[in-house]
């Protein structure tokens, strides 16, 4: 059960927030890290995606044997990704030089 009177102090009492530096990106009790945190903030639309962190993948239908993706879908969620990873293992272990 929350404390909706403690909230309400909290929230308007001079009392600094607390920071831990491991898992916050700035020190929201200082005025200037405050700044430089929304200065860099890149503004999205809900929905809107942002820069790929990894190249970007191909979609595309391919026809599997049922072995093959009850094997990779027992895995979990992910399957699609192994399959991938599977693949990219299979190719780099034949590419001809």
């Amino acid at each position: 059960m929350t404390d909706w009177d403690r909230v309400k102090h909290e929230a308007v009492a001079d009392v600094p927030v607390s920071f831990d530096p491991a898992v916050d990106p700035y020190d929201p009790n200082d005025a200037a890290a405050v700044e430089a945190f929304w200065k860099a903030a890149v503004v999205r639309r809900p929905g809107q995606r942002g820069a790929q962190k990894a190249p970007k993948k191909v979609a595309t239908a391919i026809r599997l044997s049922s072995e093959v993706v009850d094997y990779f879908k027992t895995g979990g969620p992910g399957w699609q990704t192994r399959v991938d990873a599977a693949l990219l293992e299979y190719v780099k272990a034949h590419k001809t030089a």
